[in-house]
């Protein structure tokens, strides 16, 4: 289990999340309501879902919740472009939220590739060990004093 907070992928995804819901708080009354709600849920579900994978008992578990939040990274991008193309964005707002969101995608990738190689490098350490103790005990002279 991890604190979250100190996971940069999180920090980043947490702050882009804050900056769309203040930048698409006028989508509503331009007509777009349903747009806002995809962006700022999907944008929302990238920190989310890292903080929630953070309390997974396993690494492996953690990681299948990082590959979520990579999913919800390229909602998030498909919603910055939908929202350019309607001209809500100008294409340099939309470049800037979407290289964030495609540099938090590749952070959580990174990281999820890791905790992965991390878990595979305790499974194989693990066998060893068990075996290295079966040793140990058969070694060891069995019954009491005679």
């Amino acid at each position: 289990m991890q604190d979250f907070r100190h996971i940069k992928a999180w920090q980043r995804a947490h702050a882009l999340a804050v900056a769309l819901h203040k930048r698409a708080r006028n989508f509503s009354g331009l007509g777009f309501s349903r747009l806002r709600a995809q962006l700022t849920g999907s944008a929302d579900s990238i920190g989310d879902t890292i903080m929630e994978g953070a309390g997974a008992a396993t690494a492996k578990e953690f990681a299948r919740f990082l590959d979520m939040s990579i999913k919800s990274a390229n909602e998030t991008e498909g919603h910055l472009l939908k929202a350019r193309d309607l001209d809500l964005f100008s294409p340099e707002e939309c470049q800037a939220f979407t290289a964030e969101a495609i540099e938090i995608r590749k952070m959580t990738f990174s990281y999820r590739r890791t905790m992965l190689a991390n878990d595979k490098k305790a499974s194989e350490k693990k066998p060893k060990e068990e075996r290295e103790r079966g040793r140990n005990q058969q070694s060891q002279p069995e019954g009491g004093d005679d």
